[in-house]
């Protein structure tokens, strides 16, 4: 059997907040909530990609994440590609909490931009553009 992707859970402070910033801004719409007693678990999905999202319980114990997302060991950040950065962020208008870029990584991929934003739950989300795979991308090599 192949593999496939199956979603990203986040524990939200706001599941409703959270809920509309990737519905409005990404395409997100519900695909299931399985209700939990006073709680419920919602499915968003877009396309093949599913977002869980549970209700948090109390606070961050690092804080919000910031710039391009956590140092520590973490997920670092979710990312979505879009064909113009530049206007994604007016269509977001002050819902894109910009904590890093625009940035040009035009000297690895021609043109390559990414920009990093806040979502709701203090989550960093990567929007970019132009990024393409390496061919023949080296081997790994431990350290």
């Amino acid at each position: 059997m192949a593999m496939q992707f199956s979603h990203v859970a986040i524990s939200c402070k706001d599941p409703i907040a959270v809920e509309r910033f990737y519905s409005k801004h990404f395409g997100f719409e519900r695909a299931r909530v399985i209700p939990l007693g006073d709680e419920q678990i919602v499915f968003l999905k877009a396309g093949n990609v599913y977002l869980e999202l549970f209700q948090a319980h109390g606070d961050s114990p690092v804080g919000d994440a910031e710039k391009d997302g956590p140092g520590h060991p973490a997920w670092r950040h979710i990312a979505f590609q879009v064909n113009d950065v530049d206007a994604k962020l007016a269509q977001m208008g002050a819902d894109a909490q910009v904590t890093q870029g625009p940035m040009s990584f035009d000297a690895f991929i021609p043109g390559w931009k990414t920009v990093w934003v806040s979502d709701p739950n203090g989550n960093i989300v990567e929007i970019s553009q132009g990024y393409t795979d390496q061919e023949n991308p080296p081997a790994l090599v431990s350290n």
